[in-house]
């Protein structure tokens, strides 16, 4: 695990471990590549608090953290808090659906629910497809949270942020064969659209063709695109617009 991350680039300096066998997610994957997950934390539930606090000087110079409650939610209320406190951009990944406080998700500066989760956060069925997306978002600000971005699967992405209009991004159509860690490809690329200075649009646009890319391919981490390969696709798909979304890309 540590050489994948290695060799994709990762500065793995700061990387703990612990004694306890590392995280493990069974993966079934339907015949139009649906998935369904089972996660053991494993070492996820030893990242507490106090690790985080023992690296308070890197976090302070974060770009724009994501987390997500596989890591235990005392953790994640901690970064929320440091985050808020120390100015700095956080999106959190409300995976596993579960309720979450008002607190915590009023220090959120987007969360990235996918209809499942939005529906846990919100106690209530979303009905009527997009129109019940909107007031799904509308309900989740109302709650406090400043920006919203739900993840829709094929049909793509609503943008909610607070006193603007909403907007609809639709998603790039592909093959898909396997959509284990699309949502998590998405907010990476979401994240890295909006700190190159990006507009919340484009970055999504960016962000969707990321999780393009990643559902044609088999696995989780084996399955995310480089920026050359997230550059071309949109190219392709977009042609001279591409040089719109996302700015210039490196490797």
């Amino acid at each position: 695990m540590l050489d994948g991350l290695e060799d994709a680039g990762v500065n793995t300096a700061y990387l703990n471990t612990v004694e306890a066998p590392s995280g493990v997610a069974r993966i079934t994957t339907g015949a139009g590549g649906e998935n369904n997950i089972v996660v053991m934390p494993g070492a996820n539930g030893d990242l507490t608090p106090k690790l985080l606090e023992r690296r308070a000087s890197v976090l302070k110079n974060a770009g724009f953290p994501l987390a997500q409650p596989e890591v235990p939610l005392e953790t994640v209320e901690y970064l929320a808090a440091f985050a808020d406190r120390h100015d700095i951009r956080l999106m959190l990944d409300p995976a596993p659906a579960r309720k979450l406080s008002t607190d915590l998700l009023q220090r959120v500066t987007w969360i990235t629910p996918n209809e499942t989760e939005m529906q846990e956060l919100l106690a209530t069925q979303l009905e009527n497809a997009d129109q019940g997306s909107y007031t799904a978002a509308d309900r989740l600000l109302a709650r406090g949270v400043k920006n919203v971005v739900l993840k829709l699967g094929s049909r793509g992405c609503v943008i909610a942020e607070r006193n603007l209009p909403k907007e609809r991004v639709l998603a790039f159509s592909v093959n898909a064969v396997d959509t284990t860690a699309a949502g998590d490809a998405f907010n990476a690329g979401f994240a890295v659209g909006l700190m190159r200075g990006t507009t919340v649009k484009r970055s999504a646009v960016f962000a969707s063709a990321v999780a393009a890319i990643s559902v044609t391919r088999n696995g989780a981490q084996p399955s995310m695109p480089t920026s050359a390969e997230v550059k071309a696709f949109l190219r392709k798909r977009l042609g001279a617009e591409a040089s719109l979304v996302a700015v210039e890309t490196t490797n």
